[in-house]
């Protein structure tokens, strides 16, 4: 009986064993597993998961739970805003540290992307899923390249934008960062900056046999991103140039001419100018070999050089001179910016004025532009018109933006003398005109019968008709005393303006030295 029982018994906890087994190794009930890392708890998610994104480096970290501890690896998954499903992310998979990087993924950069990552060891943590982001908008600028050669006085700075040539978060914008550059003396602390250049730039007014250090940052204005600074870079600049290089270089203009001119300390030199587009600056490489030489700037004997204005077209460039006295030669200037449109003469407009009894009605055009000359014509103008009687020299101003002008108030049977001038009102041109020719023109008579006209009339008609005309005639010597009456009062009116009127008038001395942004004020 007793091994009857304790057989049963047996054989009941025979048959328990399984469940208790599974039970305790953590599944339920059809085998499925309950998620836990050591001592039985469950594996969490990783967290305070950043993406760092540096040129075309993607590269993201993320702090371990307490929990997952020991041998967890994490997995990241991404998905583009087409995907219906997640994908591994190549080079973030069973990764044993708290880093990863994954710019190996082809990636359109102007287009979001999600990102999740979780915990694995015997089983796997829920996924903790991150902020999804645009990688453009994430991007930082990293340091650009820098290269450096030395003169005796100067140093030239090579600068490559940021990222490898195959760059595809700046493919866009490589031609369109700006650098700055901090330099000093490395025998010095005090730094100075230089902001604002090209790839490539020349750090003038130097010490020779000295070492200077530097370093260089790249910017895009457009995107509001300003980088970090390259490591620093030391030079040390030449022994003195038996030559100096020719200073002070500008531009003038003169008629239809370009007048370049420059200083220089020795005599019986030659020089020569050279030109160059300022946008190709912009572009990454070397460009000494596009430097044009200027046809009538070689080998000139003067500290200037003359060239027609249809030398350039509309744009930018860069101007360089250099001097040489047959044996040796100096190094370059310093490059000058040439804008042929802020260079360019304004010129004077052209007008037609048409008379009535009491005005002038003008009706100001566009100069006609000579083919020699570049052309103003695509920024707002303002007008100065003067005006005068022929036998006064009491001139009066109108400011009008307006090309239709009408003076008012005005003598009838008078001639009035016209001219005019342009202002430009964009401040980068900041130009005015010469004065125009000056054009004369008679105002019309008045509508009313002349007392003259009247006469006439009444000596040739007969006493019957002189009889009726008395009264007319004393009606017309009273229309004409009202007349000459008014037009004294007009005359008076006229004389005494001022700025309480509508503030079109003003004494020449008054305005003489007005620049064009105080013209604008005067807009009418």
């Amino acid at each position: 009986m007793m091994v009857t029982l304790l057989g049963a018994t047996t054989l009941v906890l025979v048959t328990l064993a399984p469940w208790v087994l599974s039970a305790a190794a953590g599944e339920r009930p059809g085998g499925e597993s309950r998620r836990r890392a050591g001592g039985g708890k469950n594996l969490k998610s990783p967290q305070k998961v950043e993406v760092d994104v540096i040129d075309d480096n993607f590269i993201l970290r993320w702090n371990r739970s307490e929990e997952s501890v020991g041998n967890v690896t994490f997995s990241f998954d991404y998905q583009k805003p087409e995907m219906d499903n997640w994908i591994k992310l190549p080079g973030c998979q069973n990764i044993t540290s708290t880093k990863c990087n994954f710019s190996s993924l082809k990636l359109n950069v102007y287009e979001e992307i999600k990102l999740r990552i979780r915990a694995e060891k015997e089983n796997t943590s829920s996924w903790y899923e991150v902020d999804s982001f645009t990688p453009f908008r994430k991007a930082q600028i990293g340091p650009p390249e820098v290269h450096l050669e030395a003169e005796d006085k100067a140093i030239v700075t090579y600068i490559s934008p940021p990222g490898t040539e195959d760059s595809v978060m700046w493919a866009l914008d490589r031609s369109s960062f700006i650098y700055s550059l901090v330099i000093w003396k490395n025998s010095s602390s005090v730094e100075e900056r230089i902001q604002n250049i090209y790839s490539r730039h020349k750090i003038s007014k130097l010490s020779p046999e000295t070492t200077y250090c530097l370093k260089v940052k790249a910017a895009l204005l457009t995107s509001r991103k300003i980088g970090v600074y390259s490591p620093v870079h030391c030079i040390k600049t030449t022994v003195e140039n038996e030559l100096p290089p020719p200073e002070n270089v500008e531009v003038i203009v003169q008629n239809q001419n370009y007048i370049l001119k420059w200083d220089y300390t020795y005599a019986n030199m030659s020089f020569q100018v050279q030109w160059l587009h300022a946008f190709l600056k912009r572009n990454p490489g070397n460009h000494l070999y596009k430097w044009k030489q200027i046809p009538d700037c070689e080998n000139v004997t003067t500290t200037q050089c003359v060239f027609p204005q249809n030398t350039f077209q509309k744009g930018i460039y860069l101007l360089r001179v250099q001097a040489s006295d047959g044996n040796n030669t100096s190094f370059w200037s310093e490059e000058i910016k040439f804008d042929t449109e802020i260079q360019a003469s304004l010129l004077p407009p052209v007008f037609n004025i048409r008379s009535l009894s009491d005005s002038l009605h003008i009706s100001i055009g566009a100069p006609k532009w000579s083919e020699n000359k570049p052309v103003i014509q695509d920024y707002p103008l303002i007008y100065e018109i003067l005006f005068w009687e022929n036998t006064s020299k009491a001139e009066r101003k109108i400011i009008k933006k307006k090309t239709d002008v009408t003076i008012p108030n005005l003598k009838p049977l008078t001639v009035y003398c016209v001219k005019a001038r342009a202002h430009s009102m964009d401040e980068k041109l900041n130009k005015s005109s010469v004065f125009s020719d000056v054009v004369c023109e008679e105002t019309k008579s008045d509508e009313y019968f002349s007392e003259q006209s009247l006469k006439n009339l009444l000596l040739s008609t007969s006493e019957e008709q002189i009889e009726k005309c008395l009264i007319i005639e004393n009606i017309s010597t009273i229309a004409t005393v009202e007349e000459t009456n008014q037009s004294d009062e007009d005359h008076k009116k006229y004389s005494s303006q001022t700025s309480q009127d509508s503030g079109n008038y003003s004494n020449e001395d008054e305005s003489e030295n007005k620049t064009s942004e105080e013209l604008q004020q005067d807009f009418i």
